[in-house]
């Protein structure tokens, strides 16, 4: 991952504050082998309580993985804050494990953290910074 891509996490963090913002981890690779986190897609958080759960828009979740089919980027994983709290999954977050061997990234605190979805809880990751390719890392709703 970038290190744009590690401050556009941080920055939505900031910018979502009390509530939880929440979206997309895209690039290349398949989930469960060496990936490359090339992007982030905000998305809406669609929970009915936004200060304590992420819901990701199901809109921005459908075009993401139709524009994935159509030779766009991979979705890797997701990502989302916790404002008050660890950057480690919640007992939320392991209800909503599938198995689907995604990553998760999770912001507090101004940390970032990477999860396996194991389908039996999470898996701690580690990654390394790559340079910038000059990208931009965001992309727009």
């Amino acid at each position: 991952m970038t290190s744009g891509v590690m401050a556009t996490l941080r920055s939505e963090a900031r910018r979502a504050d009390p509530q939880e913002c929440c979206g997309l981890l895209l690039g290349g690779g398949e989930p469960g082998s060496e990936v490359r986190i090339e992007a982030v897609l905000p998305a809406v958080n669609v929970s009915d309580e936004p200060c304590l759960r992420f819901e990701i828009d199901p809109a921005t979740l459908l075009a993401a993985h139709k524009a994935a089919r159509d030779g766009g980027p991979q979705v890797l994983g997701y990502y989302h804050s916790h404002p008050v709290g660890h950057p480690v999954p919640s007992a939320t977050d392991c209800e909503h494990s599938t198995g689907d061997s995604r990553i998760w990234a999770i912001i507090a605190g101004g940390q970032v953290a990477f999860w396996k979805d194991t389908g039996k809880g999470f898996q701690a990751l580690t990654f390394r910074m790559v340079a910038e390719d000059h990208a931009d890392h965001s992309k727009a709703k």
